[in-house]
């Protein structure tokens, strides 16, 4: 199991004993999140960072099996202590990605290694699916859970380019529990300004429209899967990757 202690805090004195690669990208990233000229559109995000409550997780090539085991192993540590960091806190996982994946995989490669990450991390889980969630992603109170925590799921690429906010220099995973989401969002009149904000930064954060897909949990025509992942353009995939594990369960429960 993963100590406490390799989730790092936001420090300088942390990052003496990172590895070249793992120091590079928590300095891109920070430089992301501080970034005053062109603000990083989710608010949560920047102000999770600015409150030092963000914690963070270096793990191997994205490709790799035991990457999987690795983030299963991270999470469910992050999850057992995730409440005493703070009410904007979110777990940011950077991968080790080969110089390969950065110039040849695509988005949509990207994608596929993201799901089949959800996918694994869906087999090591020890703890059930919560019984107010559905099974199924294509209802619209589904999001993904583990270790009995519901999460909202983010990911960037290096191969996103139009779509800057979904752009990064490695794989990289930004998880937040719903309670986080809940807690900022507990004022309605302020959760709206708040996603007014957001819209505004991505319209100008990004060299393309605000994707379509991009909506709130909760509504009868949001889906939150189709939110985790999103291509470089508008286009997106009909059905939820995911959705077979699903259909295992179905097959196992008759």
């Amino acid at each position: 199991m993963i100590d406490i202690d390799a989730l790092f805090l936001n420090n300088p004195s942390n990052k003496e004993q990172l590895l070249h690669w793992q120091r590079c990208a928590l300095e891109k990233f920070e430089a992301k999140m501080k970034d005053n000229e062109h603000p990083f559109p989710c608010i949560p995000a920047t102000q999770g960072f600015g409150l030092n409550q963000l914690r963070y997780g270096f793990l191997g090539d994205p490709r790799s099996e035991s990457s999987i085991m690795e983030l299963g192993q991270l999470l469910t540590t992050y999850t057992n202590h995730s409440k005493e960091f703070g009410n904007y806190t979110s777990l940011i996982v950077f991968f080790d990605t080969p110089s390969d994946l950065k110039q040849v995989y695509t988005v949509e490669q990207f994608e596929q290694i993201f799901w089949e990450h959800l996918s694994g991390l869906a087999e090591l889980d020890q703890v059930e699916w919560p019984n107010h969630i559905p099974v199924d992603p294509h209802n619209p109170l589904w999001e993904f859970c583990y270790h009995g925590e519901q999460y909202f799921m983010y990911c960037a690429t290096p191969s996103h380019k139009n779509r800057k906010s979904r752009h990064f220099n490695v794989y990289m995973l930004a998880i937040t529990p719903r309670w986080v989401l809940t807690e900022f969002g507990k004022s309605e009149d302020y959760a709206k300004k708040i996603r007014k904000q957001v819209r505004k930064r991505l319209e100008n954060y990004d060299s393309i429209d605000i994707h379509p897909d991009l909506n709130t949990y909760g509504k009868a025509d949001n889906y939150e899967w189709k939110q985790y992942f999103l291509h470089d353009d508008d286009t997106a995939i009909s059905k939820c990757p995911f959705h077979r594990m699903v259909e295992e369960e179905k097959k196992h429960s008759k």
